[in-house]
């Protein structure tokens, strides 16, 4: 840091308006939200902090912004997105995705389709950690079914988001679980405790609804037989992360346990797993340039006193614990309406949420929880969100039609307004 970084300046905070011009304005004028990279917008951003930057010669800024990408934290995502990437795309190609569908199709109570395609989206998000490709994976059987039972198609497709943010919240190979324990300083395991206890009650009720709202209905849709062999790297993964084991080891454990299954069922050779391994690490690229480039910007930002100038504001009528924890709920909920991304408004508000936590000695591990609740609350029902569009192209419905039926994204955020209410779970309040 350096002693420039201690005063409170607002103007430090111009590359983070600019970035949401260039961004957020830029996007809804083109008409598209995706119309422009979110990498080009950090670029400008970027350069933009350190012109502006108090840090005196032109090279001192730059080297200044690289002491921020190369933060130990950042550098440690960067390693686990990289496994995290070879992972998912190891299982994906050794066929882990569709023997996991098949799993939980299976047991599906036939009367109870969109309580069980709730369930199933669950299961499989919280295995896979990816929120995109659950949805990817199970929408489009669950529109098959949609048709087979005169459900409505935006519904189904309500159910399989509303599932696959539950997974995106929770899973140890999440994005935003890794960036919302690494910015707080807490263990993936101890996180999950704390959040398990907010979701899953929520999970629960929102399959009691979505019982009402498919009961009636048979089961018309006859899954493939499971390969049970193909599940194990799922499975294993998700074990190994709850027992606590080194996110990075699992990964691993799960890359090595995804290889040798693949060979040995004939799904790809040596060859096609580094095929898979690579193309699933190259895919990681933009991930792992935003969070760099974010790095070095929040950096300058916080070098300049744009952060303190922040948490000043943020704090300054703040009285109590409570008071601290709706703050860093509305300082990720406004980042993530202005990114569309809910790990990269992680990676902008997980440093603020940090030194807000430990001002009023709120328990790391329920800030953690905090954030990356309040990042899936908001992603799962932003209707330009990359979950919603993907949905919605699968489905060829509106995502506006399938808002009305997000429930449980919508009682995920109530119920972490009560629990920052009523201090629950007290066990990991304060510390």
């Amino acid at each position: 840091m350096g002693e420039l970084g201690r005063r409170p300046n607002a103007w430090a905070l111009t590359p983070l308006v600019v970035f949401l011009l260039t961004y957020l304005v830029v996007s809804i004028v083109a008409g598209d939200f995706y119309k422009m990279p979110i990498t080009v917008a950090f670029v400008i951003s970027s350069i933009v902090a350190i012109a502006i930057s108090k840090g005196g010669k032109l090279s001192n800024r730059i080297e200044q912004f690289c002491r921020g990408a190369a933060n130990s934290n950042i550098m440690l995502m960067v390693l686990i997105f990289i496994l995290a990437g070879a992972f998912a795309q190891t299982a994906k190609a050794m066929g882990a995705v569709d023997a996991t569908v098949n799993l939980a199709m299976s047991i599906l109570p036939g009367n109870l389709l969109a309580a069980g395609i709730f369930l199933a989206a669950c299961f499989i998000s919280i295995s896979v950690g990816t929120s995109v490709g659950t949805i990817v994976a199970l929408a489009p059987v669950a529109v098959g079914i949609a048709d087979k039972t005169g459900m409505p198609d935006a519904l189904m497709l309500g159910v399989v988001v509303s599932g696959a943010m539950f997974g995106d919240n929770l899973s140890f190979i999440s994005d935003t679980t890794i960036v919302a324990t690494r910015t707080q300083g807490c263990q993936m395991s101890d996180k999950f405790k704390v959040n398990i206890r907010i979701a899953l009650p929520i999970a629960i009720l929102t399959g009691l609804i979505y019982v009402l709202v498919g009961s009636g209905v048979e089961n018309a849709y006859a899954p493939a037989p499971i390969e049970w062999v193909k599940v194990i790297p799922y499975l294993v993964v998700l074990v190994t992360a709850v027992c606590g084991i080194n996110v990075m080891l699992v990964l691993f454990i799960g890359i090595v346990l995804s290889g040798i299954v693949g060979l040995w069922t004939g799904s790809f050779d040596i060859w096609g797993w580094n095929a898979s391994m690579g193309l699933g690490i190259t895919n990681m690229g933009e991930l792992i340039i935003v969070t760099l480039l974010a790095g070095g910007m929040l950096e300058m930002i916080r070098y300049n006193g744009g952060i303190d100038w922040i948490i000043r504001k943020l704090t300054s009528r703040i009285h109590s614990s409570k008071g601290a924890e709706m703050s860093i709920a509305a300082l990720v909920s406004f980042a993530n309406l202005c990114t569309a991304n809910n790990t990269i408004a992680l990676i902008m508000a997980g440093p603020i949420a940090k030194d807000i936590a430990d001002r009023f000695k709120i328990d790391p591990r329920r800030s953690a929880s905090l954030l990356d609740i309040f990042s899936c609350f908001v992603q799962g029902i932003i209707p330009y969100g990359a979950q919603m569009l993907m949905a919605a192209g699968l489905g060829h419905v509106s995502p506006i039609e399938i808002m009305q039926y997000l429930y449980y994204p919508y009682l995920l955020g109530a119920g972490a307004l009560l629990a920052i209410l009523f201090n629950y779970p007290r066990k990991y309040t304060y510390v």
